[in-house]
């Protein structure tokens, strides 16, 4: 871990938020919220989805006026009306999505919505953007195309940007979701130089080793309310799940081991999948999974996890190459599903569910209820033109009782769930199949902790259960600690496929940077 900086007694205080409370309708998102943040601090805010974090830093960027209380920026009072006062004020928030334009350059991008340096000439803003990228150790070449950047050198211009409109504030939300390890060590040490030169950082994330390693402060919420700003010193991972939770909450990860004789229940072989410009999104992937086994792919974004989710549940064609399920119950014969679309397979008895990355554009469709949601995966089964509505709902009640759903009620439009809880309905509604092949596309992705591990033991059950799991993640530490094996993808090849009881996440972090890492390399990684 490494050392943070102390904090001085008697630093000045960047922010002091005293008694903020916010209301929408009976709703109370922040109420009382107190909380300082000094200059030269990194102070990190966590809480389970519904806490409150986004409504507050909200608050703090302009979006959203408090209903009560009052903010201090450098020790005086403020209104923040909007996003525009916010940046007066040296606030810039770095969202986890990029706002950059692709066929500008790096130079364009920063200076994109500055009316000040209409009247500077190119080479100017070039100087003051070297300038600010010598000064906190920011290295990308301005002159290039953001289309040309990898995924950390784009979250680098975004950091640029807010520092470009001097920016003394930063506040970074999930900013290494889609990271490698590589990445996420140089973010921290940009997050370091940005301390030492005096400006104020406020990092919201749910990954509770980053906040350990990089944290001078940490801010708890919890339905709201503020529960606790402790040290990051005098506190530990398993004390500040009880404090976002409520109670002591079990964060060991469980792999259940495969039996080594297990059939194979899904094949991938020489598959190529074109996009829609035409472009090989997957290139040559072959790949197996045995029953009771899961296979995890690790890979920085648009690397073809999408395309292969897609392909394997029937919705992209293939250009070459094929995919076979083995049909344990009927004398294992191959089932060749390759250019089978979801409707064929569902038809050829093909035992397999997908959970895909998008749960309410893909998954789940919002405006329904729950019920109706449940109904979707069965209806085309009914027998006449009426479709019965009775049994869908004694299912969804059923689920949302072993499943702990916080709803009103089964007819209760999913639109209206948290992201936790729309997840359990779509990942139950999928597993009331008892599927052989499972494959899921990031599954906890923008979820809390507790949310997080109670969908990780649904998962583990159904690998217990025999199914064959393909787990698309991008939390190293998760896929080392659940699944057997994992698979690295960069650029749609696949670069290797590991032990994960071995591995490392720098191994995996190089291969998903497209190295070859030979077998000596592996050893000195192991080692």
């Amino acid at each position: 871990m490494q050392p943070t900086t102390p904090i001085i007694a008697g630093q000045p205080l960047a922010i002091d938020l005293r008694g903020l409370t916010k209301t929408f309708g009976k709703v109370i998102a922040n109420q009382d919220i107190s909380l300082t943040l000094r200059e030269g601090e990194i102070l990190s805010l966590l809480g389970e989805n519904g806490s409150g974090k986004t409504t507050l830093m909200n608050m703090l960027s302009g979006i959203y006026r408090p209903d009560s209380g009052a903010i201090f920026i450098h020790g005086q009072r403020r209104d923040i009306r909007s996003p525009i006062d916010a940046f007066k004020l040296g606030i810039g928030m770095i969202h986890q999505h990029f706002k950059l334009v692709d066929v500008l350059t790096v130079a364009e991008n920063i200076v994109l919505g500055t009316p000040a340096e209409k009247g500077m000439s190119r080479a100017a803003i070039t100087r003051k953007i070297a300038d600010l990228s010598l000064r906190y150790g920011l290295m990308v070449d301005p002159n290039r195309k953001i289309y040309e950047l990898s995924v950390s050198e784009k979250q680098t211009v975004e950091i640029m940007k807010v520092l470009y409109r001097n920016a003394r504030i930063l506040i970074l939300d999930e900013p290494t979701a889609v990271l490698t390890p590589q990445e996420i060590d140089r973010l921290f040490q940009i997050l370091r130089r940005m301390r030492e030169q005096g400006n104020a950082i406020i990092l919201i994330t749910h990954k509770l080793h980053e906040v350990m390693e990089v944290s001078d402060r940490i801010t708890v919420l919890r339905k709201g309310l503020v529960v606790d700003t402790v040290e990051r010193a005098n506190i530990t991972s398993d004390a500040l799940v009880e404090m976002m939770v409520g109670a002591a909450v079990d964060l060991s990860l469980k792999r259940p081991e495969p039996e080594p004789d297990a059939p194979v229940l899904l094949k991938v072989e020489n598959l190529c999948v074109r996009g829609a410009e035409g472009e090989l999104k997957l290139n040559d992937v072959s790949f197996d999974i045995r029953a009771g086994e899961l296979l995890g792919v690790a890979g920085v974004a648009g690397s073809g996890q999408k395309e292969l989710c897609e392909k394997l549940a029937g919705l992209l064609p293939a250009k070459s190459g094929c995919v076979k399920v083995i049909d344990i119950d009927n004398n294992m014969n191959e089932v060749d599903i390759t250019h089978a679309h979801p409707r064929k397979i569902i038809g050829q008895r093909v035992s397999m569910s997908f959970i895909p990355e998008d749960r309410l554009g893909m998954g789940l469709v919002p405006s329904m209820s729950i019920a109706d949601n449940m109904l979707l995966k069965t209806y085309h089964h009914e027998p006449g033109p009426l479709v019965r509505r009775k049994p869908a709902r004694e299912q969804a009640e059923k689920l949302i009782e072993r499943l702990s759903i916080a709803t009103p009620s089964a007819l209760t439009p999913v639109r209206r769930l948290s992201g936790g809880n729309v997840q359990k309905v779509l990942i139950g509604r999928e597993l009331l199949s008892k599927p052989k092949v499972l494959i899921t596309a990031y599954p906890v992705r923008g979820l809390d902790i507790h949310s997080s591990y109670a969908i990780y033991k649904m998962i583990n059950k159904q690998k217990k259960n025999g199914a064959a799991v393909l787990f698309i993640g991008e939390d190293l530490d998760v896929l080392l600690g659940m699944c057997d094996r994992v698979m690295v993808l960069c650029g749609g090849k696949v670069m290797d496929i590991v032990d994960a009881r071995t591995a490392t996440k720098h191994q995996l972090g190089a291969l998903m940077a497209g190295s070859i890492i030979s077998d000596s390399k592996k050893g000195e990684a192991l080692a």
